[in-house]
């Protein structure tokens, strides 16, 4: 899809378009109202100022669209194969040993528990140890901390789903 495109959707496939970016439903809405954008760094440059503008409601609602890290069946079948995980990267990655998907898939359990939410991380180019240990220094923070840490990284998630949708990344 253009930059065009976006601009000319209708409002309901704009919707649509956003909400599959991020699911917080006050940003989408003001995604969709902002439009039409002059360029993709404004679109981008928007999508931030916007998720800024968000309460604490919000950054739930959009953490609750990410599926939870915490299936030991789910985590084997997205690390097994070493090439996958290293497509997309400078450096490769090592295949993710049972420990590791074993105590990632404790370590969300913990998270969720302790903050009210599911542990939300831009994956994008890490392994499952390299999540493990994030998780784990994350573990220790006030609910505070962690409501902006996950928000830092779903914005970092929704602009990468941008950039997708505009065949950018």
């Amino acid at each position: 899809m253009t930059l065009d495109e976006l601009n000319n959707l209708a409002a309901e496939q704009a919707t649509e378009t956003f909400t599959s970016c991020c699911a917080a439903e006050r940003w989408v809405a003001k995604m969709v109202n902002g439009r039409p954008y002059a360029s993709v760094d404004e679109l981008l440059k928007k999508a931030d100022e916007y998720w800024w503008t968000m309460e604490e409601p919000d950054f739930l609602q959009a953490f609750t669209a990410h599926p939870k890290i915490g299936d030991v069946d789910s985590l084997r079948a997205k690390y097994a194969n070493t090439k996958a995980i290293a497509a997309n990267e400078q450096s490769g990655a090592q295949a993710a040993d049972e420990d590791v998907l074993q105590a990632l898939a404790q370590g969300n359990t913990d998270y969720e528990q302790k903050f009210g939410f599911i542990f939300i991380v831009f994956a994008t180019g890490k392994s499952a140890a390299d999540m493990l240990a994030l998780l784990q220094q994350r573990l220790p923070n006030s609910r505070e901390q962690e409501i902006r840490n996950a928000a830092e990284n779903q914005m970092m998630i929704t602009d990468l789903r941008i950039k997708k949708i505009l065949q950018l990344a």
